[in-house]
């Protein structure tokens, strides 16, 4: 079996982290990890919702002035 190649800089990385799922190294992988990003929105009476979308944080408030 070939070893698997990172996407992001095309080196080579183990072939248990690729079984896992990931495609890309170590080191790419934690600059993807950085770059995710989510809010934390409070509802009308109700809990805190977590929205990593943000088309969906302008539906949330749908009320218009």
């Amino acid at each position: 079996m070939k070893r698997p190649r990172c996407f992001k800089c095309d080196e080579f990385f183990p072939t248990k982290r690729w079984k896992l799922g990931y495609n890309t190294c170590l080191t790419c992988g934690q600059s993807v990890a950085e770059q995710v990003k989510f809010c934390v929105v409070p509802m009308h009476k109700s809990n805190y919702v977590v929205v990593s979308n943000k088309a969906e944080l302008k539906g949330i408030n749908n009320k218009t002035q």
